[in-house]
């Protein structure tokens, strides 16, 4: 590492970090969001707890009532657990990346990151740590859920659904953290934290093809099949469902990149200095 303590003109000098230093750095984030998942058991109670609910006592209660047709990638009639299970995932990682924003308000307040936001490491590098250690995460999570959902009998039609549904949960995975990220970016309290996440969590999970096929939507409701369109975690849910098949939908995976990117680059915006911080005081 070669660097300069300041200029000739007497501002800082920009420091210059090798491989090494960057793998040192993201491996402590990583290394450290594992230990808190790890030391916070209640958070990998409660990650399974919300699926599980709806698995086992809203699916249970609605299986003749709303039952699925024949719609891609499904090859036959499935019972309306079967067709909920990607949603439940897709849910699993919604959660996890609003927790994994809040902890970065938390640490950007009085936490490590606080320290890690002043340090000479860009802040796109050590926003991008934190994003991957939170989707290292939630991967775990869903895994966790899998194995059960499996005890009930939910599983893809060949154990390679395991494996080809694990790049579609990398993606969403990062695009809901981005999303996470940048919210985090404007908020300015911790207390605030709850209010704006119930307008964003609720919203997006119900108004998805999560719990229902949007075909049944477009028959109630237009406008608001409309809405699900336009949501983007309606095509993270199909992206999950089409992988856990062994499918791929084109079109799913080319808006969870667009967001993922859209919602990474409105993140490291907002944490700019320069930008981000003259924002929020703005605002």
């Amino acid at each position: 590492m070669t660097s300069s303590a300041v200029t000739k003109s007497g501002a800082p000098a920009r420091t210059h970090f090798g491989l090494h230093q960057y793998a040192i750095c993201m491996a402590g984030i990583v290394w450290r969001e594992g230990l808190r998942f790890l030391h916070q058991r209640e958070r990998f109670i409660s990650a399974l707890v919300r699926p599980l609910v709806w698995l086992f006592i809203f699916a249970a209660g609605f299986r003749q009532v709303l039952g699925v047709s024949i719609i891609p990638p499904y090859e036959t009639y499935v019972l309306y657990e079967v067709y909920i299970t990607p949603g439940l995932i897709a849910m699993i990682q919604l959660f996890n990346g609003m927790q994994s924003s809040l902890s970065m308000v938390y640490d950007r307040e009085m936490g490590n990151m606080r320290t890690l936001l002043v340090s000479p490491m860009p802040r796109w590098f050590l926003l991008s740590s934190k994003l991957i250690a939170g989707t290292a995460v939630s991967l775990l999570q869903v895994y966790a859920y899998l194995v059960i959902a499996y005890f009930w009998e939910i599983e893809p039609p060949t154990p390679w659904g395991y494996l080809t549904v694990l790049p579609a949960l990398i993606l969403v995975g990062l695009m809901l953290g981005s999303l996470g990220l940048l919210l985090s970016s404007l908020i300015k309290q911790l207390e605030n934290f709850a209010g704006v996440m119930n307008f964003v969590i609720f919203p997006m999970f119900f108004a998805s093809s999560a719990l229902y096929p949007l075909w049944r939507v477009q028959e109630s409701s237009p406008w608001l099949y409309y809405v699900c369109q336009a949501n983007p975690f309606t095509h993270a849910v199909e992206l999950i469902r089409f992988a856990f098949y062994q499918q791929l939908n084109v079109r799913a995976l080319a808006i969870v990149l667009a967001c993922g990117i859209v919602f990474m680059a409105g993140a490291i915006l907002a944490y700019n200095p320069a930008i981000g911080l003259s924002l929020r005081r703005a605002g």
